[in-house]
């Protein structure tokens, strides 16, 4: 039932902030009467509101859990700090990724200025199976399985291309805290017409310098630099 609920909440982005019940039906696949209760139980409890015309929107509730979470962490403040400086440097678009089970998720982003580019919301849910360059660092770095660990784990960065967009171009680091807490990896991503080898690998020392600049670490620290 939690499952259902969570498929139900996923189905909300920021360009598809209402929702009828038949599009949570083509979203999720499941039949009228149980999104019905689903909603029902979800709008008693704050997760979701009606509105006049039908469609269901975002509740109140999710909002004092975002603001819970963001209290228990400064993430909120200096990341978008330093993807806006990768941003800047790098013109292409950055996000912060965290493992969630068998995904990733997106908590921060900043997205390049440029016609073309990569785009992806915060909040969005990917599978791990579905690959990019912050897999492999996630996976590195939580123990799971990445055919480039022990590249992840020597080098401090992954690259991949074509690996789940056929166009584009990746580059992750992973992100730690002083205490040596591992907090997510770092992407750089656009196309890979654009993001040459030596382009991916600047990314690198431009990410590393930023989270640096924050007081996060791009690799773990020693006793020394804690």
């Amino acid at each position: 039932m939690l499952d259902r609920a969570f498929a139900v909440l996923g189905c909300f982005s920021e360009s598809r902030l209402r929702l009828h019940l038949r599009d949570f039906a083509q979203a999720t696949s499941l039949d009228k009467a149980t999104l019905l209760r689903l909603l029902g139980t979800l709008a008693r409890h704050g997760y979701v509101q009606r509105e006049e015309d039908g469609r269901y929107a975002p509740g109140p509730t999710p909002l004092r859990l975002g603001a819970l979470y963001r209290a228990t962490s400064d993430l909120s403040t200096r990341m978008p700090a330093v993807l806006q400086r990768v941003m800047q440097q790098t013109r292409e678009s950055a996000a912060f990724y965290t493992r969630n089970g068998g995904d990733r998720v997106c908590l921060f982003r900043v997205n390049a200025r440029r016609e073309l580019r990569h785009h992806v919301e915060v909040g969005d849910h990917v599978p791990l199976a579905e690959g990019g360059s912050s897999v492999h660092v996630l996976l590195a770095h939580t123990g799971g399985s990445t055919p480039l660990a022990a590249a992840v784990l020597a080098r401090g960065y992954a690259i991949t291309r074509a690996e789940r967009t056929p166009e584009l171009a990746s580059v992750s680091v992973p992100v730690f805290e002083g205490d040596g807490a591992f907090l997510g990896a770092l992407a750089v991503v656009g196309l890979g017409s654009r993001l040459t080898d030596a382009a991916l690998l600047a990314a690198v020392d431009i990410a590393a310098n930023e989270l640096r600049a924050q007081g996060f670490f791009p690799r773990p620290p020693s006793p020394d630099s804690a």
